[in-house]
């Protein structure tokens, strides 16, 4: 059980995010507000309110951050898009959820107790918390979509993820016990975090596979900041980067050291067309991979094959993966529109206790099996939108006319995209690159206009009222 710190830290949040707001410019403050809030507030504590969706360190960032840049600020923020898929997107991503409890009235019984119907409560419940998820989309789209603001969200990635291997080196070396230290408890099943005669470091995230993820977004960030320095800053960027890669292979995951490999030369010595075209190439294969899934296409006895090559023990995970989602995706077919809504009513369950006997390891099976298809495709279209405008956008356009920042951000958030396919790791922060990065393209013109580098890629005009800036050391 967390402790009186824990929620205490959840409780001192916002006035923490006042501070960064004042202490900071806009744009940096936004990205620590929501990246502080990830790396630093405990996990799995929460405020349980009625009516409202749980507070925890992944809402708390976000309402508190609407709120300060309406109320404080005073700034006008724009909800829906300027793009009318993405503006119809994010129609269907909040009301989508209205036909899912109004198909799912009824409980799911057991032998020994049920699954409660859905009604009126938890429908105002999941449309409010579905709103929250889309705050950091928001904000990124308006607030963000500058050079200025796509380089603060890779350099916030790269600072942070250094600080942080400082917590993960100790726990990689005395086991994950930080957040039993500070908090009081432990987030997750102590054995996951065992592999290889070692320990796989977790901090204050909920599984070592998101401190992973994270450590290969620092990478991706801090490969592309090196390429925009002078030469005379480039080594210590490098050096950054290599020791960031150290860290990744010592926290032990298999998957993000493979998008590591793939994904840094591509940011290191691709051009910025090739690094955005591979990014909505591979936005396409993770939001069809249901489809491909369900006809068969996807090579699952290959895969596990390769995986088999590589790591007898991996490849096991992966087999169970697969038998999990073949049996999820059985029982999702049962309401493939609009899934079973909450409360874990699309998992298999012992038909006589209730208990659990699947475990939905991607994100992309326990929104399909949550919301169903109409709601898989506004949450992942969403999020692979963006790529799409921004390929679409960026075809015709000189080389030099686009940002050296939304490439990689884009290169992220498609990495992202792909591990959605084994792990739930969306955040908020993916919500605000995606924002960004819808931001920017729909800034562009179709047709490569006249040179006017500081009115598109300088710091730009803050949208909403005006502000006074304040110059910060990098």
């Amino acid at each position: 059980m967390p402790n009186a710190l824990a929620m205490l830290m959840l409780l001192i949040w916002p006035g923490i995010c006042v501070w960064i707001l004042n202490r900071y410019p806009l744009e940096r403050a936004i990205v620590w507000v929501l990246l502080g809030g990830l790396l630093i507030l405990p996990p799995l504590a929460a405020f349980d309110l009625p009516l409202v969706p749980s507070m925890d360190k992944f809402s708390i960032p976000s309402v508190t951050l609407l709120a300060l840049l309406m109320f404080k600020l005073k700034l006008k923020v724009r909800y829906l898009p300027e793009n009318r898929i993405a503006k119809w997107l994010v129609a269907v991503f909040v009301l989508s959820v209205v036909p899912t409890v109004f198909t799912n009235p009824d409980p799911v019984g057991f032998v020994f107790g049920a699954l409660p119907g859905l009604g009126l409560r938890d429908l105002f419940s999941v449309i409010v918390s579905q709103m929250i998820v889309l705050i950091p989309f928001v904000i990124g789209r308006q607030f963000m979509a500058t050079d200025t603001g796509l380089r603060e969200i890779l350099l916030a990635l790269m600072i942070g993820m250094l600080v942080y291997t400082i917590p993960s080196l100790i726990e990689i070396r005395f086991s994950p016990q930080i957040n039993v230290w500070v908090y009081g408890f432990f987030q997750h099943d102590f054995e996951q975090m065992m592999r290889k005669g070692g320990f796989r470091p977790l901090v204050f995230l909920p599984h070592a596979l998101w401190l992973a993820f994270f450590m290969l977004c620092a990478i991706i960030s801090t490969a592309a900041l090196s390429r925009t320095v002078s030469a005379q800053d480039r080594p210590r960027y490098l050096l950054a980067l290599g020791y960031l890669f150290v860290v990744l292979v010592m926290c032990k995951s298999l998957a993000s050291l493979g998008f590591a490999l793939v994904l840094t030369p591509l940011v290191l010595l691709g051009t910025r067309k090739m690094q955005i075209r591979a990014a909505f190439l591979a936005g396409v294969i993770a939001v069809t991979y249901p489809i491909l899934r369900n006809t068969g296409l996807i090579p699952l006895e290959d895969i596990l094959a390769r995986a088999n090559a590589i790591d007898p023990l991996r490849a096991g995970s992966l087999a169970y993966r697969f038998n999990n989602e073949e049996q999820l995706l059985a029982r999702a077919a049962e309401k493939p529109w609009f899934g079973w809504g909450g409360w874990g009513r699309n998992l298999i369950r012992h038909y006589e206790t209730g208990e659990i006997l699947t475990i939905p390891d991607g994100r992309w099976i326990i929104v399909f099996g949550t919301f169903g298809w109409v709601g898989y495709i506004a949450e992942m279209g969403l999020l692979a939108s963006p790529l799409m405008l921004l390929w679409q956008r960026t075809r015709r356009f000189a080389r030099d006319r686009i940002s050296p920042f939304v490439a990689p951000i884009a290169v992220i958030l498609a990495a992202t995209l792909m591990d959605m396919l084994l792990n739930a790791t969306l955040t908020p922060y993916t919500w605000l690159c995606a924002g960004a990065v819808l931001g920017y393209a729909e800034k562009l013109k179709i047709r490569d206009p006249a040179p006017q580098p500081r009115q598109m890629f300088g710091d730009g005009p803050v949208l909403g009222k005006p502000r006074k800036s304040r110059q910060t050391a990098l």
